[in-house]
């Protein structure tokens, strides 16, 4: 089959590769229909070479068509349409119980002491194939394949493997009292949905952005739109009493703008020899902290910054006398997909498409264009904003 595979850093490629088979009996098969390519997959295609293997298929939000299931697969047929989480769970474990599916206690993977395994992303996380490819292997499938109607169109249901969720969960952890204000900074595909979410729950939502077209986009949808030029921090408050949004989420993450030099040095690890760039980036490792400290900063008092950009510095500097000045709480953590699925699938099928599903991609190709794409999505050229893949 075709895939999408990463070859070296900055560099991916389509190749054919060995079909995926059963190998444990809870396995399923799918034919994809839809894959999108994430802002996570351009920290794969830029920094975490020294976690990847030449030939690794990328990708992890997907949805298609059953194909084949193990012997030991009760619910999930041949012929089902369905999505798939990006987080990969069992459902019944102690932390699955708790509906932190992105801890679960069956996928973890051990031996590098990290969280559930997840699809296309690193060994850090199980070196699962992705979805940027013609088929799927699913493991766990009664759990991990959601099964979906056949009527609405496959960007309807899409965004529940990975950014819909993922926003979803955000704005929940930002905590925003009833009628208060949310702050969202980055109004990329998640920031997008937080944005929206927040309106739909019905926040005032505030969000800043350098990039035109997203702020627009956005503010189609009933956000009140900033650029970053300027004092970012002080027209947030400017626009809260001076107080600043009760909730931010900040949906940028590790590679906001400036700290060029921290930039520099995170393309330098990336390029060391593999068992030393890993040694760095699990010891010493730094993020670009613009984004993470203007939430800090601007959040009101007794207010909650939630995390949905990834961050994976191991020595990043952290404000504590701020943030117990203020009183600030903080909420992060990978997307439990699977624990919010219920709340999101009725909004997803409802007729006015209340978050705007159909009003996002700005870019449908085919599997053979998307090295070009990940390019485009990466440098946010030819107004991009969500790629999707079409195998």
């Amino acid at each position: 089959m075709r895939a999408l595979t990463w070859q070296a850093t900055t560099t991916v490629s389509v190749e054919e590769v060995p079909d995926p088979t059963i190998l444990k009996p809870t396995d399923a098969i799918i034919r994809v229909t839809s894959a999108a390519i994430c802002g996570s997959d351009i920290h794969l295609f830029d920094l975490f070479g020294p976690f990847l293997n030449k030939g690794d298929v990328l990708g992890h939000e997907t949805m298609g068509i059953v194909e084949e299931v193990g012997a030991g697969v009760n619910r999930v047929k041949v012929g089902d349409r369905v999505v798939i989480p990006f987080v990969i769970a069992c459902g019944a474990c102690f932390m699955c119980d708790r509906g932190l599916h992105s801890q679960c206690e069956t996928t973890q993977v051990h031996e590098h002491g990290t969280a559930a395994a997840l699809y296309g992303y690193t060994e850090l996380y199980g070196e699962i194939p992705g979805g940027q490819a013609e088929r799927l292997r699913v493991p766990l499938a009664d759990f991990n394949a959601t099964v979906i109607g056949t009527d609405l169109p496959d960007l309807r249901y899409l965004f529940l493997s990975d950014i819909l969720p993922t926003a979803w969960q955000g704005v929940q952890y930002a905590a925003v009292p009833e009628g208060g204000t949310l702050g969202v900074l980055g109004l990329g595909p998640v920031g997008q949905f937080a944005a929206r979410i927040g309106r739909y729950l019905g926040y005032r939502v505030v969000a800043t952005d350098p990039v035109p077209e997203r702020r627009a986009l956005a503010a189609k949808w009933g956000a009140e739109v900033f650029d970053i030029d300027g004092d970012v921090v002080a027209k947030l408050k400017d626009a809260t009493d001076g107080r600043g949004p009760d909730g931010i989420v900040d949906a940028v993450g590790m590679e906001s703008h400036g700290q060029g030099a921290v930039g520099l040095v995170q393309k330098a690890v990336g390029l060391l020899p593999d068992p030393i760039a890993q040694a760095a980036m699990t010891t010493v490792g730094v993020d670009k902290l613009v984004a993470l400290n203007t939430a800090y900063d601007a959040v009101r008092r007794g207010g909650t910054v939630s995390l949905s950009g990834v961050y994976v510095g191991t020595a990043d500097p952290t404000p504590l006398m701020t943030l117990f000045d203020k009183q600030v709480s903080i909420r992060m953590g990978q997307c439990n997909v699977q624990r919010w699925l219920g709340d999101l699938l009725p909004l997803v099928e409802d007729d006015t498409d209340p978050l705007g599903t159909m009003d996002l991609v700005t870019h449908e190709v085919g599997l053979n264009a998307a090295p070009e794409m990940y390019e485009t999505f990466r440098d946010k050229k030819d107004g991009c904003i969500k790629v999707v893949l079409h195998p």
